[in-house]
């Protein structure tokens, strides 16, 4: 049987234009920081805790740590996924090394003192993104676990450059879209990954061509639009922190 798939946008969205999305600061009251994120039928915890330690290769350095783990609850998914026990897999390690490294870009490691912030990102439901969603949920987590420090007179400023988001951007159907849903993701020509600061830097582009090569201008296409979907996300971003309470 061959499969009929829909050249519409799941819920009629246009190419350029992102799931609606949420941001709960604090929704974890335990932790240091936190932020439950949605982005449509995507849904991640992100919490932020605050370890007076650092990898052996900081020890002595005065530098300090962010770091980040990422899991998929069983039936975040339509097929329940398997809970990894004793080995992360190789899926799992990417995505985490690739939260770390994006936090890190906006992070001055050498004023956070010798302490680790560890963000722990687990999805709860998932419909695509869910990497993306969990960087710029993190970055809301990391924040809010680093104005705490500043708030108990542990720092003296908050150690960040800026912000950080990240979106999915993508091929389907020939067509260049924006945020990509687990139906167009499946299908997708060209799947791509973008995380990028709030002054259009970029910190990482994960992009591959599931079938065909695609040419330089498809690519300009695509970060452009990213672009234009992560400044949209560090609104977000700001809207969520601004409603904290001081």
């Amino acid at each position: 049987m061959v499969a009929i798939f829909n050249r519409k946008r799941p819920g009629g969205r246009a190419n350029d234009e992102l799931r609606p999305v949420t941001i709960q600061p604090g929704f974890a009251p335990y932790a240091e920081g936190s932020a439950l994120i949605t982005m449509g039928n995507t849904h991640v915890l992100c919490t932020a805790t605050i370890e007076e330690r650092v990898p052996p290769f900081l020890v002595g350095t005065g530098q300090g740590w962010v770091t980040a783990e990422y899991g998929m609850l069983p039936r975040s998914s339509p097929q329940r996924i398997p809970r990894e026990r004793a080995l992360t897999g190789g899926r799992t390690q990417e995505i985490q090394r690739l939260i770390g490294r994006s936090l890190r870009a906006v992070t001055k490691l050498d004023l956070l003192g010798e302490r680790t912030i560890l963000i722990d990102c687990d999805v709860l439901r998932a419909d695509g993104g869910t990497r993306t969603a969990a960087i710029t949920g993190g970055y809301v987590a990391l924040r809010l676990a680093l104005e705490r420090l500043v708030r108990t007179g542990q720092l003296k400023a908050v150690p960040l450059t800026g912000y950080v988001a990240a979106v999915s951007v993508g091929v389907v159907w020939d067509e260049v879209r924006l945020d990509l849903e687990y139906e167009e993701d499946s299908q997708a020509e060209v799947d791509c990954n973008v995380v990028m600061t709030d002054r259009g830097d970029l910190v990482e582009v994960q992009g591959t061509a599931e079938g065909k090569p695609f040419p330089r201008a498809r690519l300009d296409a695509m970060l452009d639009l990213a672009e234009r979907g992560i400044h949209q996300l560090i609104e977000y971003q700001k809207a969520a922190l601004s409603s904290q309470p001081e």
